[in-house]
């Protein structure tokens, strides 16, 4: 038996389980009821980044020395602002740790709502719906009947939500942005390479789950939908 087929069968029993309260969603509840599942387990990560960026946070007087004294010497600043991480054992890649952990799971979504046979049999989960959208299918099937009807209606509502949480997410980075900022030095002292070009795409990056949302099957776009949001209030907790 292979994991793909395990995994529908793990879909598939979550949603008999939610059948009572959905009806003709509860697989797409099901979807949402996993995802959350897959975030409890990766939480403990969450909450370790959310420590390592607040001890990054506390070393940025000592990297603005770091500037000021290796302002001359990009490579020499970049090795010294590394061997500082290591000293206050503080990783700076910490905060990518939770979101690689979830790939595989959605991975796992994207394949099975984009298969039409499992195991060597039909795929069931791709009769299931959200409302008027089948969970296999995408926003460019949707725009077949038109935008403003039934699946179409249900790809408007997602893309509000996905903007709206892309929106908090902005606000929320541009502070802490602006925080960093203040401890930054005043002097016109050197970056880290590539880091000014980094900091001006990052506020921007919530709303690249848009795009996510459009072009994968909404299965997997219910999973991305529910990670972002999920990912945006824990944030707002951990961070505060």
């Amino acid at each position: 038996m292979s994991v793909f087929t395990v995994f529908a069968r793990l879909v598939e029993d979550l949603a008999d389980l939610l059948q009572p309260l959905f009806g003709a969603t509860a697989a797409a509840a099901a979807i949402v009821l996993f995802t959350a599942l897959v975030r409890l387990l990766v939480h403990p990560l969450s909450r370790a980044a959310a420590r390592g960026q607040k001890a990054r946070t506390a070393l940025q007087p000592k990297i603005a020395e770091l500037r000021r004294k290796h302002a001359k010497d990009p490579q020499r600043l970049q090795q010294a602002v590394l061997e500082l991480h290591a000293e206050e054992k503080v990783s700076p890649l910490s905060g990518c740790l939770p979101g690689l952990l979830q790939l595989p799971a959605f991975f796992l979504l994207y394949h099975l709502f984009s298969s039409t046979s499992i195991g060597g049999g039909a795929n069931s989960l791709l009769d299931h719906q959200l409302f008027a959208a089948p969970l296999g299918g995408r926003f460019a099937d949707a725009l077949g009947g038109g935008l403003l009807d039934g699946a179409g209606l249900v790809y408007l509502a997602l893309f509000a939500l996905v903007a709206a949480v892309a929106a908090f997410n902005y606000r929320r980075t541009r502070r802490t942005m602006a925080t960093a900022a203040a401890l930054a030095p005043a002097d016109g002292g050197q970056q880290v390479p590539g880091l000014g070009a980094m900091n001006k795409v990052m506020p921007f990056m919530s709303f690249f789950t848009l795009f996510t949302v459009a072009v994968v099957p909404l299965a997997a776009a219910l999973y991305v939908i529910t990670s972002t949001t999920w990912s945006a209030v824990e944030r707002a907790v951990l961070y505060s």
